[in-house]
């Protein structure tokens, strides 16, 4: 009688193949890069869930108390426990600021890198694979626009934006803003996918595509798009960080997002005026979150390059 088959072990999922593979062994053996991901972790963890991290509500009007304006950090001299970081000059909590601008930052920052990336990659995989009149038309928009900083771009699109709706809602500001911002962020997609995709455009898997009748569209989203997000998903990561200090940058000359809905670049700008009064608290908070939030974003970025790919370990 032949004894009982051994039972077939499950195959792992997701996840358990995730915790085994290199990319996690990788982030375990780099110090830099757990600490990077704490401090992104708790930035965006009080950016989200502000209303019930933060002790104050810094934007509701009827809890201001303008006599607490100006208060320094509370291990300063007349600095209160009410308030840990200090006020500005409404009497607002900066800690409390800090954590509803930087959600503001944050999702500038990452909705402008999702819609430069869907344009970027969409437009560099037309290009690499079609090539030819419609590859050189694409590059040469390419070339102009890195001919132009950036911020200089950003700034144009957003006052001829403004212009054009002077009185349009907040909603529509922010969406001028992302624009704006995506608009000059595209290329470096469109130039990364491009050269990956004349690569695979070559291989045997694509011809073989080919020869039994699949669409052009259907290899280039079912085929070549999955086998070049790679690269595409570092440049993401880095251009977070890049997009929230184009933000801040535009908040900080006035043209950013709406007076009514301040973000880190604002709080800049306002404590920019009490910079050499004394109360440089105002300023330096909001610049030292924006540091942390850019900083540790840039980290994982450079971390994640060298976790996938093998010849940068």
């Amino acid at each position: 009688m032949s004894s009982p088959s051994s039972p077939v072990a499950a195959a792992p999922n997701a996840l358990q193949r995730f915790f085994d593979g290199d990319v996690w062994h990788s982030f375990r053996a780099s110090p830099t890069a757990i600490i990077a991901a704490v401090i992104a972790f708790i930035c965006v963890f009080c950016a989200l869930f502000a209303e019930f991290v933060a002790p104050h509500n810094p934007f509701d009007l009827a809890s201001l108390e303008l006599m607490d304006a100006r208060l320094p950090p509370a291990w300063m001299e007349g600095g209160s426990t009410k308030y840990l970081l200090g006020t500005d000059d409404q009497g607002r909590d900066l800690l409390s600021a800090l954590m509803y601008g930087a959600r503001i930052s944050l999702f500038v920052g990452l909705a402008s890198v999702v819609l430069s990336m869907i344009i970027g990659v969409g437009l560099g995989l037309l290009a690499g694979f079609v090539g030819g009149k419609v590859d050189a038309f694409i590059m040469r928009v390419c070339d102009v626009m890195l001919s132009f900083p950036s911020i200089l771009v950003a700034l144009l699109i957003d006052g001829v934006g403004r212009a054009m709706f002077p009185n349009a809602h907040d909603a529509l500001a922010f969406g001028v803003l992302i624009f704006a911002i995506a608009l000059t962020g595209w290329v470096q997609y469109a130039r990364t996918v491009r050269g990956s995709t004349m690569v695979e455009r070559n291989k045997e898997y694509v011809q073989a595509a080919r020869v039994i009748g699949v669409s052009s569209l259907r290899i280039m989203r079912k085929h070549v798009l999955p086998n070049v997000l790679g690269p595409v998903l570092v440049l993401a990561t880095i251009q977070v960080a890049a997009a929230i200090i184009t933000e801040a940058t535009l908040s900080f000359l006035g043209v950013g997002v709406p007076p009514t809905s301040p973000s880190l670049g604002t709080l800049i700008r306002v404590g920019n005026d009490f910079l050499f009064s004394g109360e440089w608290w105002i300023t330096i908070w909001p610049g030292v979150m924006l540091v942390l939030i850019a900083l540790s974003v840039n980290l994982l970025g450079d971390w994640l390059r060298d976790a996938l790919n093998p010849r940068l370990r």
